[in-house]
């Protein structure tokens, strides 16, 4: 029987495992420290992990494990490189999030641009029942129908923001970065041609070398004052610094944020902004709507089943 340990399964929130537990030997902890991966992991032969870092170090000290399942698509917290050196098989789950972080990246810019948080507190903190008119324009809103939204990403997810931003009247381009050009429906920019188009940018792609730092101070000065800039993707592809001060000088009029570069994010200058209506945050649960984890769940049922017919076949 196969020794399967997931280290984080909170992440999950609580839904139904039975298509994974079915498979072997299985134990959970709802979170863990760096300092006790080796431990629990022990006598494992599968590892499932949402965002617990798995590093080479790690991995030298567990001869059993021979398979590592990444409950994201993101991997990395995986040292991929160590772990094809030692032989580790590392699966992913991809598309299970394409929805739920399409929805949420334009519900982000509807939100920003409808104002929507401003009102709901307007209405929930008293003033709208002690005002004397019926309107409240203390903020304007504005139509994102027509507006050029800008794409950093093509990917599954990319591209079905695409689809649903041209679905409300959106102008749509990209910009791929991976560097690799392909046949799409929509016209591809480079980054600082994309950022000056854009009315609407938001972030899709992963984070790695290309990425890290790709859009900081200088890009965002390219950008129109009117503009909005989302990142549901990974966090340190802005640069958080630079975001804030933007938003504080009118160099960006708002951004909406599910990722961060530390999770959770202690200390930032995005504590900072002075408006608090011109930065809409949420603690990386875009992906998180409930259809979407069944979905990852049985991504990871999937990858186990494929790896053990593989072994026993081998």
């Amino acid at each position: 029987m196969k020794k399967i340990v997931f280290l984080d399964e909170y992440s999950i929130a609580g839904c139904d495992m039975s298509s994974v537990k079915s498979q072997g030997d299985y134990v959970a902890y709802e979170n863990t420290r760096k300092e006790d991966v080796v431990e629990r992991l022990k006598g494992a032969d599968i590892a499932i992990t949402n965002k617990v870092l798995i590093d080479g170090e790690t991995m030298h000290q567990l001869p059993d494990l021979k398979l590592i399942c990444v409950a994201a698509t993101g991997m990395n917290n995986v040292d991929l490189n160590a772990a094809a050196e030692l032989g580790i098989e590392v699966r992913n789950a991809v598309g299970y999030s394409t929805t739920s972080v399409a929805e949420t990246t334009l519900a982000s810019a509807l939100a920003l641009a409808r104002n929507i948080v401003y009102f709901d507190q307007y209405f929930h903190d008293g003033r709208y029942a002690a005002a004397d008119r019926a309107f409240c324009y203390d903020r304007t809103t504005s139509e994102i129908r027509g507006k050029r939204w800008g794409i950093v990403g093509l990917g599954n997810i990319g591209r079905e923001v695409a689809r649903l931003a041209t679905a409300f009247g959106c102008e749509v381009a990209y910009f791929s970065t991976s560097g690799v050009k392909r046949e799409e429906g929509y016209p591809s920019m480079e980054l600082n041609e994309l950022l000056q188009w854009s009315d609407i940018v938001s972030v899709h792609s992963p984070l790695n070398e290309r990425t890290r730092g790709l859009i900081g101070n200088n890009e965002l000065k390219l950008m129109k004052p009117t503009s909005f800039i989302i990142n549901v993707a990974r966090g340190g592809i802005i640069d958080e610094t630079a975001l804030a001060e933007a938003l504080n000088n009118g160099v960006t009029a708002a951004a909406a944020l599910d990722v961060f570069s530390v999770e959770p994010l202690r200390e930032s200058a995005l504590y900072d902004v002075k408006d608090r209506y011109r930065l809409l945050a949420s603690p990386h649960n875009a992906w998180s709507a409930v259809e979407a984890i069944d979905r990852l769940i049985e991504c990871v049922a999937e990858n186990i089943r494929v790896w053990r017919a593989k072994q026993q076949n081998s």
